[in-house]
């Protein structure tokens, strides 16, 4: 299985993050995705590659011209009224407020920007940009008949909606992807979300749709980030009424209970027969993981990969969340050989 990493990752890097009531070290760190990378090269799993650039056309399938274009340019704007710290909201609007734009940057972060975790630096566009060139470049392999790719992106995607970011995700890779996969003709595409926090902006970017089905396993959101979404009685609306599945599980659920709800998923993405599937590949549902709630050991996540490999259809693994991050190399490469090791 090709790997497909940019060394770009890095410059989106926060040192410290406000995290219940306090500002503590960073959990979303560019040694997250270099220690993958390392278990990568080292157990073998198959060569590294840089990743291809695209257009901004993919980007735009899926997320609103004018909040993409905030994105590109709120740091210059930032940074000529405030100087060069980290640009972070200055309000959040209140509940109906008159959203006509305004002339402020940080206020303008508020309208875009869901939560405090995700600062915008001088390389935060670059990074993202570089995270979805990765995406596509997987999209690439798999259309020219590769039967699965790994897009090693950093920072994460699956918290970034239409029109949103937060959650450490600017751009959603995973979502991008996906639609990517649809424009180069398949006529069906899953998304499966692993991760241990909920795949809003994915759900939020094809919750009216029925060409793309979204199944996500995570923490329940009446305790768990990015809460108010994530619920099991949101299926989809209009034309994707039942095409989203949600899976949401108790703190301290272990294998057996995460084993249960993948299955299920699973059969939901049989059912629906997708030509292509897009895996959101977060690890922080590991027992280790400083800020999530279930209890997986590395040991399981192989088997993971390996009913992933029983769909018999190419996938994209595309990673997202992990921060317990002496083990997240192993955690993900482990569900990558599961599924190497299944599909034989």
């Amino acid at each position: 299985m090709k790997t497909i990493f940019s060394d770009k990752h890095a410059l989106q890097s926060v040192e410290t993050e406000f995290y219940r009531g306090k500002w503590v070290e960073a959990f979303e760190i560019p040694r997250r995705a270099e220690l993958v990378l390392a278990e990568v090269t080292r157990s073998r799993l198959g060569p590294v590659i840089a990743p291809d650039s695209f257009d901004f056309k993919p980007v735009l399938a899926v997320h609103d011209e004018t909040f993409v274009r905030f994105l590109e340019t709120v740091w210059e704007a930032w940074t000529a009224e405030v100087g060069l710290v980290p640009a972070y909201p200055n309000i959040w609007p209140p509940r109906r407020s008159r959203m006509i734009p305004t002339v402020r940057p940080g206020a303008e972060l508020g309208r875009y920007a869901v939560d405090m975790s995700s600062p915008i630096l001088a390389g935060t566009w670059e990074a993202a940009r570089a995270g979805v060139d990765c995406a596509l470049t997987g999209v690439q392999l798999i259309e020219a008949g590769e039967a699965a790719a790994f897009a090693l992106c950093r920072p994460p995607g699956h918290h970034a909606g239409r029109d949103y970011f937060g959650g450490y995700c600017f751009l959603n890779n995973a979502a991008i992807a996906a639609q990517q996969f649809r424009t180069r003709g398949a006529e069906r595409v899953a998304v499966l979300d692993i991760d241990y926090h909920h795949g809003n902006g994915t759900q939020d970017i094809f919750y009216d749709r029925g060409d793309v089905l979204t199944v996500s396993i995570h923490g329940d959101p009446v305790q768990e980030y990015p809460y108010y979404i994530g619920f099991a009685d949101e299926t989809g609306e209009g034309a994707g009424a039942g095409a989203n599945l949600n899976l949401p599980l108790p703190w301290g659920a272990d294998f057996t209970a995460y084993s249960a709800a993948l299955d299920e998923g699973l059969q939901r993405i049989r059912a629906f027969a997708p030509e292509r599937l897009v895996v959101s590949l977060g690890v922080d549902t590991y027992q280790g993981d400083p800020i999530s709630h279930f209890r997986l050991q590395s040991a399981d996540y192989p088997q993971i990969g390996a009913k992933i490999a029983a769909l018999g259809i190419p996938v994209l693994f595309v990673m997202e969340g992990g921060y317990a991050i002496e083990a997240i190399g192993v955690n993900a490469v482990n569900v990558l050989k599961g599924f190497e090791a299944a599909r034989g």
